[in-house]
């Protein structure tokens, strides 16, 4: 018999409909991403791109409320392995999404490491490994980036593993859980991502169970993922190739993967994300709506 998912509260995300930047004229107006993610049968969301969704917190539970949907995190990045000075910047773009998360009484802030290597453009922008300095530039940030946005906002960050950033396959993760405080800093695991870098999901939560905090569903296309290995393609023209895939025809297998997350015997939301940035604005329902069936079929 299989496994009662009650622990998990699964929802989508404006990256599941194509939405990567705060105002693009390739992506769905955000009216329509909440239409259709409550058509789909999604109750929780993220918030995306800050400045996607109306960042007015009145207006914006007002929109939600309304369509019976509840906010589970907020998204940044940041370059924190560049040392102190990076700091201001980073708290001035964190304090914005951090205070809006609140307001809508969500607990999660997921915290996206920044590129090596731009996503449009493939311009090697930094080394793809960081030094010895950079990486305890890196978890000394996390983790008072961690303690600031508690104290001040009531949040937690859970830090996303990401292709194309330093935080990327089993080894770069490894690393970083080990060199930082799970009082202050857990890991948004993101399945598809980590697939895509070479990472074993379901390891990784039998392993480092207590370091989740979050988890976004995804899948990655083995076939076209070997041709973007075999040819270092970046991140953003592997997504317009298809390399982020419809469940359940990809990898990892996402009923082991929830089982797993299960045994933890935590509360866990489980975000779906299916990177397609740009794709046809009538793409993403249909998509949705199997998904949420899928995963239904899962005991999601």
């Amino acid at each position: 018999m299989a496994l009662a998912l009650d622990r998990i509260r699964v929802g989508s995300a404006p990256d599941s409909w194509g939405v990567w930047f705060p105002d693009d004229p390739q992506q769905v107006p955000w009216e329509r991403f909440l239409d259709e993610v409550t058509e789909a049968g999604y109750s929780w969301i993220e918030l995306g791109p800050y400045g996607y969704l109306p960042t007015d917190p009145a207006r914006l539970t007002d929109e939600i409320t309304k369509r019976n949907l509840k906010v589970s995190a907020g998204t940044i990045f940041c370059g924190l392995h560049r040392g102190p000075s990076e700091w201001d910047s980073t708290w001035e773009q964190v304090s914005r999404v951090a205070a809006l998360t609140q307001a809508m009484d969500a607990k999660h802030l997921v915290v996206i490491p920044s590129f090596w290597r731009d996503d449009k453009t493939a311009e090697i922008l930094e080394p793809p490994e960081l030094t010895v300095e950079q990486w305890r530039n890196l978890t000394t940030g996390m983790e008072r980036l961690g303690r600031e946005v508690k104290d001040r906002y009531g949040l937690d960050i859970v830090v996303h593993p990401h292709a194309d950033t330093h935080i990327d396959n089993e080894e770069h993760v490894e690393r970083f859980l080990d060199s930082t405080d799970s009082d202050l800093v857990n890991l948004c695991l993101d399945t598809g991502h980590y697939a895509y870098c070479g990472g074993d999901s379901v390891k990784l939560i039998e392993t480092y169970g207590e370091r989740i905090g979050y988890l976004h569903l995804k899948q990655v296309d083995p076939e076209i993922l070997a041709d973007v290995v075999r040819n270092e393609i970046p991140f953003g023209p592997a997504v317009q190739r298809g390399v982020m895939c419809e469940p359940p025809a990809g990898v990892p297998e996402l009923g082991p993967v929830l089982t797993a997350a299960q045994k933890l015997g935590v509360d866990l939301f489980a975000i779906v994300e299916q990177d397609m940035y740009p794709c046809e604005p009538d793409k993403p329902l249909p998509i949705a709506v199997r998904t949420r069936k899928f995963l239904r079929s899962c005991g999601a």
